[in-house]
């Protein structure tokens, strides 16, 4: 075993959140982001978040065995729109959970919404 580490460029590659009513979910994070998702059929349908072709992104997915409301908190980047976002959430059909918050050191600001689909989702801002 080595003792140097692996670096890799981010922490996170990929995200799926699950959901129940794939267009609903599609049509809140379209209006959350003020961006259009892609539409794929990858074995399941699904809309995938935008991004550079050498960045992180993820998807929305209806699937059986993901239910919403139970997975795991990512967190979006808002690319310095942090309050622009948050002030869609409530249109777009969310509930902010909690509002902009400083995170220590410099590193930006961070708020925690609940979805159409009843998941829990962090956005971040530098």
């Amino acid at each position: 075993m080595s003792n140097t580490a692996t670096v890799r460029q981010n922490a996170i590659n990929w995200f799926e959140i699950p959901c129940a009513d794939l267009d609903r979910a599609t049509t809140f994070y379209e209006t959350l982001l003020g961006a259009k998702m892609q539409r794929e059929n990858i074995g399941d349908n699904m809309a995938i978040f935008p991004a550079e072709q050498t960045g992180t992104s993820g998807t929305l997915v209806k699937r059986k065995f993901q239910k919403p409301g139970a997975g795991t908190m990512v967190y979006l980047n808002c690319d310095g729109d942090l309050d622009d976002v948050l002030s869609r959430v409530p249109k777009a059909g969310g509930l902010v959970l909690m509002p902009k918050t400083e995170v220590p050191g410099g590193y930006g600001h961070f708020a925690c919404l609940r979805d159409t689909e009843g998941n829990h989702i962090g956005l971040h801002s530098h």
